[in-house]
């Protein structure tokens, strides 16, 4: 009996590839986590109202989606590595106009470049890496991107805590807000430089007739001939398909169907809460009873940390139990664990006077004791955990398997702009309910949400663990209820 075939070992040049595309994942996340740190001294030194803050926070979010909205036409026409490449500089210029902002119209402005650099990353370098990458590492590569996300955030914690704590300059300790935002010029650059010397996507490289170019790409991957034949096969036969999402999205309702259900997925995934956590989590420490900026900036490291970790949960299990056990345990965990952070605000918390950006005593609603605030601190933890094993990355998996071929990219583009316009609709009214109906009532408010968002997922969204893209498409355009098409 012959003995099987072993697998053929991958060539470091493929990780390397991998690697470098996928620091646009790390930008995204050292964006996503700056400002929290950043949020309360750029506040003091522009003595700017909460008002404004949120429109700072969320000015790179409504930029994430003009970006996200567009970046499918200009990878289509210059090529995926090249729309990295502007992704880059965009990062760049933003980072820089941010730390010389002399006033917040200039840093609105600035924000807002840098949201275009995200959210053309965002669509622009999974689809890169789903195209260069060899078929037996396609999902580890694709899933690095998302992993460097959450490691980008806990970097941009840690960055702040030590900038806003500890580090020295001119003779003054901490509150160095510039230097936060500044510093995401430097990894910027760097990926400018590596994905300079990457090879083009080979997919795009067909699409476009360089059929040479293309097979040149996998020998300089160091495929083998079998290899690199399975490999154009795939794409040849991809490409077959013509995308016409327009004219779906016109003609065909089961088409439509799946459009509102990736739109709906992307809105649950930003009314869970997770970016009120991620966007002010010093101001929440701080609500919660630690006034001292050191613990407030260690306590952002800590959420950061557990992202990461509580990913690993959803690596490990979304191919084994199924998408919606999942789910369905997350938005359990996630709704509890709010609605027990905002009962301890509405028992636990009492009125102070403390000053604002300007100086002036507000009144402030925080947590009296200790006894209260570490459960509340507790509770968000389990909250983050909650998130990252679930709405995190599986509402993503979910939205790339449910459109049909000839519309997957118009599908994709309609559920990242409707993300980012959910984040940026989310980042600029939490101060607001914060200060309008208090911590307690905000929190149970989002608690709530998660345990409604279980009946929609009970009604509308199909189980996919296991089933073919091309079953999943048969089904939604037989016209199967949603709930239906990952038989």
């Amino acid at each position: 009996m012959a003995s099987p075939t072993p697998p053929k070992r991958v060539q470091p040049i493929v990780y390397f590839i991998g690697l470098t595309a996928a620091l646009a994942g790390l930008l995204f996340g050292l964006d996503v986590g700056v400002i929290s740190g950043a949020e309360g001294f750029i506040q003091k030194d522009f003595k700017i109202s909460d008002d404004t803050i949120q429109l700072i926070v969320s000015a790179l979010l409504w930029g994430a989606a003009f970006g996200a909205l567009f970046s499918g036409v200009l990878s289509s026409h210059l090529g995926r590595r090249k729309t990295i490449l502007i992704s880059a500089v965009n990062f760049i210029i933003g980072a820089i106009l941010c730390a010389f902002a002399s006033n917040e119209h200039m840093l609105l402005v600035a924000r807002f470049i840098l949201g275009i650099a995200v959210g053309v990353a965002s669509f622009t370098a999974p689809l890169y890496l789903s195209e260069v990458s060899p078929g037996s590492v396609r999902g580890s590569m694709i899933s690095m991107y998302q992993l460097m996300i959450t490691i980008g955030i806990v970097i941009a914690f840690l960055s702040n805590t030590w900038l806003a704590t500890y580090a020295t300059f001119d003779g003054v300790t901490g509150g160095h807000w510039r230097i936060m935002l500044g510093i995401i010029s430097i990894p910027a650059a760097i990926m400018f430089i590596g994905v300079y010397f990457l090879p083009e996507s080979p997919r795009w490289l067909f699409l476009k007739g360089f059929q040479e170019k293309a097979i040149g790409v996998f020998k300089q991957m160091k495929l083998d001939d079998a290899e690199i034949a399975a490999e154009v096969r795939e794409i040849e036969d991809s490409i077959k398909v013509k995308q016409n999402g327009f004219s779906l999205l016109k003609n065909n309702p089961n088409f439509r169907r799946a459009i509102g259900l990736g739109i709906g997925l992307q809105i649950i995934q930003q009314l869970t809460g997770i970016n009120v956590i991620m966007y002010y989590a010093p101001r929440i420490f701080g609500m919660a009873g630690f006034e001292d900026t050191n613990e407030q900036m260690w306590g952002t490291v800590i959420v950061g940390i557990t992202n990461v970790l509580a990913t690993f949960i959803a690596i490990a299990f979304v191919d084994k139990i199924g998408r919606k056990p999942i789910m369905y345990a997350g938005f359990v965990t996630m709704g509890v664990a709010l609605i027990a952070v905002g009962t301890l605000f509405l028992i636990g918390g009492e009125t102070r006077m403390i000053p604002n950006a300007k100086g002036v005593a507000e009144a402030s609603i925080v947590l009296k004791s200790l006894d209260f605030a570490y459960p509340a601190i507790f509770s968000l933890l389990v909250f983050i955990v909650g998130f990252a094993m679930s709405a995190g990355p599986i509402i993503w998996v979910i939205c790339s398997e449910i459109y049909p071929l000839a519309g997957r990219d118009l599908g994709v583009t309609f559920s990242t702009g409707t993300n980012w316009i959910a984040n940026a609709i989310v980042g600029m009214t939490f101060l607001s309910l914060i200060n309008g109906v208090g911590p307690g009532n905000t929190f149970l408010l989002y608690g709530a949400l998660n345990v409604l968002f279980i009946i929609f997922f009970l009604l509308f969204v199909p189980e996919t663990k296991g089933v073919s893209l091309e079953k999943i498409e048969r089904n939604l355009m037989s016209g199967l209820p949603l709930k239906k098409i990952g038989r």
